[in-house]
């Protein structure tokens, strides 16, 4: 489906998706002065909350302007749209009058594309499936969950082999701040900071975590549980959560900054996490996605941890990692079920 918003006219939907999608417009369309978004719950409970259109105007507002997006773009919408991320794709292409391309979505948005598409936001894992086929996306914002450098790397050498103008932007947001506020390049430069948008402020608390002030997309100052070291008060680097710091004799241990390490090195989906332990306090355990492997434990063994505490003191292999709806590993329902295999 397709939907050309110079004009109002809706198409007919087919799908279920697309249903969905024209419901959503319609509610977008309607006196309301808000809409109803569902937070992912990737690291939480997933809730619901109302959001001022208004303040999604300006959200979408900054993204395009920042990308340089005007009337008659064309858009890709491929995420689910009970997410911001799906609904600000859809404010996005109705505030600068793009026309926009509806996908149902699947880890594989990209499989049937052969038109060239000025915008689309992507999930890592849709990503991973469409390296193919990326270089008919000249804007694209990947967002969801961190990009792995072992997949920034297979977008670079994937433009390159199609001497592809594409720019790919790695996203730094949550539901709170309507989608992302701060952009970081990974194709064709590649920067290590996030840059932040326009009228966006950030700080640390005494934790040494982010603050976000954005008065146009939230009223109140954003306290997360991240870990960043901030540049000339415009750029930051994400260490980590807070709430994932292994301490571990005393040390502690970034999973974050251990996960980009490992992959490097091999390809796996990983997931550092601390178990108690009664000499360490906490011990840390690599979870390494899919089958038992003697080549990848042999390849694990190369990589030159910052010391000998940050290597892992356990490996446990998960055929397939929990997900939710949007693609992001589903940290819960993981936890769950590495407490309950050392359980029994």
């Amino acid at each position: 489906m397709k939907i050309d918003f110079s004009n109002q006219n809706l198409p007919i939907p087919n799908t279920e998706f697309e249903k969905q999608v024209c419901s959503f417009i319609k509610d977008w369309f309607d006196e309301s002065a808000t809409v109803k978004v569902q937070t992912s719950g990737s690291t939480g409970t997933p809730k619901i909350f109302e959001i001022e259109k208004e303040k999604m105007r300006h959200s979408a507002k900054m993204t395009c302007d920042i990308l340089g997006l005007k009337t008659g773009d064309s858009a890709l919408l491929c995420l689910p749209v009970e997410y911001i991320s799906g609904k600000m794709m859809v404010v996005r292409a109705i505030e600068r009058k793009m026309s926009l391309v509806v996908k149902t979505p699947s880890i594989n948005p990209l499989k049937d594309l052969n038109e060239t598409i000025d915008f689309c936001a992507m999930s890592p894992l849709q990503v991973e499936n469409s390296l193919e086929k990326l270089h008919f996306i000249k804007n694209l914002i990947i967002g969801g969950a961190a990009v792995s450098e072992t997949l920034k790397d297979k977008i670079r050498q994937s433009l390159k082999s199609q001497i592809s103008k594409s720019q790919i932007y790695e996203t730094y947001g949550m539901s709170e701040t309507l989608s992302h506020i701060a952009l970081k390049e990974i194709y064709p430069n590649t920067e290590e900071y996030f840059k932040t948008l326009n009228d966006i402020e950030i700080s640390l608390d005494r934790r040494g975590c982010l603050q976000i002030s954005a008065p146009q997309l939230n009223p109140e100052i954003l306290i997360t549980n991240d870990l960043v070291d901030i540049k000339n008060g415009k750029e930051f680097k994400f260490l980590g959560r807070i709430d994932n710091v292994i301490n571990s004799a005393g040390l502690k241990i970034y999973p974050e900054q251990l996960e980009n390490l490992v992959k490097k090195e091999i390809s796996n989906e990983v997931l550092y996490m601390g178990i108690a332990d009664e000499l360490l306090g906490q011990k840390s355990v690599l979870i390494i996605e899919g089958q038992k492997n003697p080549e990848v434990i042999q390849r694990l063994k190369k990589i030159e941890f910052p010391s000998k505490n940050h290597n892992p003191k356990e490996l446990i292999f998960i055929e397939t990692f929990p997900r939710i709806p949007n693609g992001k590993i589903d940290r819960r329902e993981l936890t769950e079920m590495i407490f309950n295999r050392i359980k029994k």
